[in-house]
């Protein structure tokens, strides 16, 4: 992946007016040329033509106004449009993510505003894509406290697998590729199987543990291969092994704990997708910051 530094930041968005270009031409301009654009009000790809008074560009034939930060993140926000391009830029940089905070005292902005940004911007970063195919590895993990140092009015019933107050996030990763992840009631058999079968075609291999709760994946028409860790059997073969998986774990919680040092469980799953985004681009030969900016694109919506 290639760098990205502040001097490259500097060069390509230097003030607001060049950070509302590239939205522009992003999301409307047509073929490479920033002057055409197709009018979503006349039906008619015309020349547009930037207005001077307001973040807007004019339809030339029918005068309709398009305002690029209409339907992004950035809609109705009094922060400058650079600034929230440094905010990308500050949870780019890093593998493990930045706190709102930290976010906050980077840009120079309230503990307020450093945190809706944070929040907004982390909401871009779920991904929708095909079903895995070829060796994948799933697994389920348990994020949170021991249940013993919780107050005793929040206290919890057994979980599964004796992980009492954590909360249950199950995986799936494609060897050399991406890696879905969800936070889920309890890892039953009634939640896991429609999670592989939502993420995962059938003829795939899916490598697990010996955990029961997967013995119908051969009946649902995958090649199932369990490794068995209760046993101290890690790896079977040269690749029947749930290592990949575990290490996405790892890095999570690591990170987590790190940066964050409690996460609630409302949140989880916003920091699940933001830690599984980073995952699945780690090897994009663009810069972090151009793969999570391109995110503010993929998810607008026509204003």
């Amino acid at each position: 992946m290639q760098k990205y530094s502040s001097t490259d930041f500097d060069r390509d968005f230097p003030d607001d007016e060049a950070c509302l270009r590239w939205l522009w031409a992003e999301r409307f301009a047509i073929g490479g040329d920033v002057s055409q654009a197709n009018c979503t009000h006349c039906g008619e790809i015309t020349s547009h033509y930037r207005l001077t008074n307001r973040p807007a560009w004019s339809c030339e034939r029918c005068g309709r106004h398009v305002y690029p930060m209409a339907g992004t993140i950035f809609e109705r926000s009094t922060t400058p449009l650079r600034l929230w391009f440094r905010a990308i830029a500050a949870m780019a940089v890093t593998r493990c993510g930045i706190s709102s905070r930290a976010l906050g005292r980077d840009l120079g902005v309230t503990v307020k505003t450093s945190y809706r940004m944070w929040h907004q911007i982390r909401s871009i970063l779920k991904e929708e894509g095909d079903p895995f195919t070829g060796v994948v590895e799933a697994d389920e993990t348990y994020v949170g406290g021991l249940d013993r140092n919780r107050h005793a009015n929040k206290r919890s019933g057994s979980r599964g697998r004796g992980n009492t107050g954590k909360t249950a996030v199950v995986g799936i990763v494609e060897r050399g590729g991406r890696v879905v992840a969800k936070v889920v009631p309890n890892t039953g058999r009634a939640v896991i199987e429609p999670f592989v079968a939502q993420n995962v075609l059938p003829g795939a291999r899916v490598n697990t543990d010996e955990y029961n709760l997967y013995n119908q994946l051969t009946p649902m028409g995958y090649d199932h291969q369990r490794v068995k860790h209760l046993s101290g059997i890690y790896v079977v073969g040269d690749d029947i092994h749930t290592n990949t998986m575990e290490g996405f774990w790892s890095q999570l919680k690591r990170s987590i704990d790190g940066t964050y040092h409690h996460v609630t469980a409302g949140h989880l799953q916003d920091y699940v997708d933001e830690y599984a985004f980073r995952y699945s681009h780690r090897n994009d030969s663009e810069p972090m910051f151009k793969t999570m900016l391109a995110q503010v694109v993929h998810w607008s919506r026509e204003a």
